[in-house]
């Protein structure tokens, strides 16, 4: 992979034709740290976040060797950069090829599981083994999350205490824990602290001990609008919420980030084909790697990459991808020099995480060129960038800000102003 001080020096050698991943490997490692330094509990990254080839092997010399795997192509990946990494298959429903192949292939161990049918078939799949690890997948709160996924998997509070005693009875030689998820992007710390109490209440009602509690991920990252709390106050509630459950000393605490170590260590560089007013028509989009800027509408931010001079003036933009689908498009706004024009590149930040790895090959688009570069990500929860991203407000909200607004008196008493009107 080539690096390149910035990404205006890769424009200036070679003006790539397709969108370029530009990354930088550093901050997965700053993040790394973070996590390892500051939460007492065992990482296993979501390689679903971004699962490119150079991210497990930063990981792996960053020291974080346990993996979050929820396919056989991802479980294959990992085994291909290390053979001693630690894998969890987590997803909570499973091919039985899958388990098998992946328990007598490449020996995962642990397993994931949200329903008495799905721990019949792991204990059938790998002939009844001994020394598996089991968890159960918990419903819990996902107040504060961008994405809440708890609808899909999870057993509910009512029956979990079945499928605890159930799963506690399987387990022989291994270990028996219990997971779940916040939510992904989950901007209120105690949130975590919250479902730890809602799980231990399961566990308390199922009179069972667990080897394990896994909080899962939903740590977030920097995003224009959403600025999460320091990280420090994320690691302070889990362990909190840890201290008090009903678990013992030798109970052990793991995590599964995949945004937060991620997220910061990639933009993509993409080029402009077509200025039609505000419409901005790019080689890259919805169906690239710009899913959450149509799907969830992030207007991430943005960078004009050009050798020459360009207008101060800000405007806000709209992006359409190069498929043939209307729905190619990413109303932002993204703000950008008002003389951006056909042939200039753009920068698309905080893309490491859901970016390349949401890519598909619909209409004969979406591959991307790869590239390392050296300058800091547009913000940063870890002390390499600012841990915001400026917010531009047009004229009309910056005069909405400036008009003060009364209140209007509450309950009778404003009852009776409106009569008097």
């Amino acid at each position: 992979m080539r690096t390149y001080p910035f990404p205006l020096d890769l424009v200036r050698e070679r003006s790539p034709e397709r969108p370029v991943a530009l990354v930088r490997p550093r901050s997965v490692s700053v993040a790394a740290r973070w996590f390892r330094d500051n939460l007492n509990a065992d990482v296993f990254y979501a390689v679903k976040a971004n699962p490119s080839r150079w991210v497990i092997e930063t990981l792996i010399e960053a020291g974080v060797t346990g993996f979050d795997v929820a396919s056989l192509a991802e479980i294959e990946l990992v085994r291909s950069v290390s053979a001693d990494a630690r894998l969890a298959f987590m997803h909570p429903v499973k091919s039985r090829g899958a388990i098998t192949k992946a328990y007598f292939e490449h020996g995962v161990r642990t397993f994931s599981l949200d329903s008495h049918d799905e721990l019949a078939k792991i204990l059938d799949a790998t002939g009844g083994a001994r020394d598996l690890n089991l968890l159960v997948r918990m419903t819990v709160s996902a107040d504060g999350a961008a994405y809440s996924l708890s609808g899909k998997f999870g057993v509910s509070p009512d029956h979990a205490p079945s499928l605890l005693l159930a799963t506690r009875q399987a387990v022989v030689d291994g270990l028996m824990g219990v997971c779940f998820h916040v939510g992904s992007q989950c901007m209120r710390p105690s949130a975590y602290e919250a479902a730890m109490a809602q799980v231990g209440r399961a566990i308390t009602r199922a009179g069972v001990f667990v080897d394990i509690v896994d909080v899962g991920g939903g740590f977030p990252s920097v995003y224009p609008g959403m600025v999460p709390p320091d990280m420090q106050e994320y690691a302070d509630a889990i362990h909190r919420g840890f201290n008090e459950m009903p678990v013992s000393e030798t109970t052990e605490l793991w995590c599964e980030p995949g945004r937060a170590l991620v997220a910061e260590s990639s933009s993509v560089l993409c080029r402009v084909d077509l200025r039609k007013g505000d419409a901005l028509y790019l080689n890259d989009g919805s169906y690239g790697s710009l899913f959450d800027a149509t799907h969830s509408r992030w207007p991430f931010p943005t960078k004009l990459v050009r050798d020459g001079a360009a207008s101060a003036d800000l405007k806000p933009f709209r992006f359409y991808g190069p498929t043939c689908d209307s729905i190619d498009h990413m109303p932002g706004p993204f703000w950008l020099p008002a003389d951006v024009q056909e042939g200039d590149f753009i920068e698309i930040g905080m893309l490491g995480a859901y970016g390349v790895a949401m890519s598909t090959g619909f209409n004969g688009y979406g591959e991307h060129d790869v590239a390392g570069v050296e300058d800091a990500p547009m913000a940063s929860l870890y002390g390499l960038a600012p841990r915001s991203i400026p917010t531009v407000r047009t004229t009309a909200e910056e005069a909405a800000r400036k008009v003060v607004r009364l209140s209007r008196p509450k309950g009778k008493a404003g009852q009776r102003k409106q009569r008097r009107r």
